[in-house]
């Protein structure tokens, strides 16, 4: 039996994408619709990607990290 948080499939979302689209586009939460995370995309919309901030540091942590998800858990290609 699998468990969710186990599942060996990739994403068919880039982590690339989804880092530039994040710091270009960060304020609207693009980065975040694209991986299917529409709460937290909507929340930066509304904040402006949290004055910029938290849209520029999201967009790196995309880049360098490597355990980052689509919504559906899981990891996204690099």
């Amino acid at each position: 039996m699998a468990y969710p948080n186990q599942n060996p499939e990739l994403s068919d979302k880039s982590k690339v994408v989804a880092g530039i689209l994040q710091i270009l586009l960060g304020g609207f939460g693009v980065g975040r619709f694209y991986t299917g995370h529409i709460g937290m995309g909507i929340a930066q919309l509304l904040t402006c990607g949290g004055l910029g901030f938290w849209a520029l540091i999201d967009g790196i942590i995309f880049l360098v990290s490597d355990t980052r998800t689509d919504a559906q858990g899981r990891l996204l290609r690099s």
